[in-house]
């Protein structure tokens, strides 16, 4: 007699099965030691575990940009007004 293989639920992340968390991790953009304190404090619920994910990800603050001192910007404007107002008397022939 045969067996069928028991088919693993859909919606629950097996532990012991590394393509599974592999996969998970890859679609999450996770390590395996935050997956695995995601489930330790959430459960084993794959729509649990990627709505905690999203949760960290809007928590963690993006980079600022790099802003240059004020003096490049002050210099940087002041050269545009002279530019525009060298335009501006220019008299057209």
């Amino acid at each position: 007699m045969r067996r069928s293989t028991p088919k693993p639920i859909r919606n629950k992340l097996d532990l012991t099965d590394r393509v599974q968390m592999r996969l998970v991790r890859k679609r999450l953009g996770l390590s395996e030691t935050e997956l695995t304190a995601i489930v330790g404090r959430i459960g084993n619920s794959i729509s649990a575990i990627s709505k905690e994910a999203a949760k960290q990800r809007a928590v963690e603050l993006p980079k600022p940009a790099e802003v240059p001192p004020a003096a490049v910007i002050a210099s940087a404007s002041a050269s545009e007004q002279a530019a525009t107002e060298v335009t501006a008397t220019a008299p057209i022939s």
